[in-house]
């Protein structure tokens, strides 16, 4: 039997399937409406799709390191219940690998890998894991070093994705609980861009506190501030969180140097979901 775009249309409206997914379900199931709806409830398919407009903010960090690097990623779900299910962590500690080890570009391309455990493509996977869960999980961004690569992550929520010259595991891990501890923008005062630099010159030459002084003494107050705010802000410059007395600078001199790194917050600058019980119970009342 032909399987028509309208046919296609119904089944999608109908289940909330994806248009491949619902496709395979009518060409399998030979036409029938019926018969293709039980395929993809079956497979967990079925209404995946419509859950993809709800806020997705809660979720977990993760990673995989192996010999040749390693990855991090974020993969998000709507509520903290979710995020501490051994199914969702193993999801996301999966997506870490297929991260390092299929070395995909961006979010697509990642979705894009054929699982070969799962024998389909990860976005598929990640449907039928969003029915079977019920909530929407959306990957949300990762990132990839190769070489010697450090890793660290607090409760799910707090990521480290560290990059070196040399392998020193020790080292290594003491800078990525530093990093996550306090969560560093850039590794040093050469990486800040300049415009950052202006615009919080301007703010601090704007200060009540330094309208009644000379120019030139304002210029001078002015700098150090920066000095002092764009030390904060870099990796190198910070007090090593376990000894403050020396800096990261003068921790790792002679030992090893820092080639990239990456933190990751969970949720950051996301929408958080607000529920409104008395609404959600109405709604189940009909």
């Amino acid at each position: 039997m032909e399987i028509t775009v309208q046919m296609v249309k119904e089944l999608r409206d109908k289940t909330g399937a994806g248009m491949m997914n619902v496709k395979k379900a009518l060409v399998e199931a030979e036409g029938d409406m019926e018969k293709a709806t039980e395929i993809l409830r079956q497979k967990g398919i079925a209404s995946a799709d419509k859950k993809m407009g709800r806020i997705a903010a809660e979720g977990r960090v993760e990673s995989y390191i192996d010999s040749n690097g390693g990855a991090m990623i974020e993969v998000n779900c709507e509520t903290d219940f979710v995020a501490k299910n051994e199914e969702f962590q193993a999801l996301a500690k999966g997506l870490a690998q297929h991260v390092e080890e299929g070395k995909p570009a961006d979010v697509d391309a990642l979705l894009a890998i054929h699982c070969d455990k799962c024998d389909k493509l990860i976005a598929d996977a990640l449907k039928e894991k969003i029915a079977s869960i019920g909530e929407k999980i959306t990957v949300r961004r990762f990132v990839r070093y190769e070489g010697n690569v450090a890793t660290y992550i607090h409760n799910g929520k707090i990521g480290v994705l560290l990059n070196t010259d040399v392998k020193n595991d020790e080292l290594a891990n003491d800078l990525c609980l530093h990093i996550a501890s306090s969560a560093p923008e850039f590794i040093s005062r050469d990486e800040i861009p300049q415009s950052v630099i202006d615009h919080e010159t301007e703010i601090e030459m704007g200060k009540e506190d330094l309208q009644s002084k000379p120019e030139n003494i304002r210029a001078k107050i002015v700098e150090g501030r920066i000095n002092k705010l764009m030390a904060e802000r870099c990796l190198l410059d910070q007090p090593f969180v376990k000894d403050p007395s020396v800096t990261v600078a003068k921790l790792i001199e002679g030992k090893l140097t820092v080639k990239a790194f990456t933190r990751y917050e969970l949720g950051e600058g996301l929408e958080k979901r607000q529920d409104n019980f008395a609404e959600e119970v109405m709604s189940q009342l009909g």
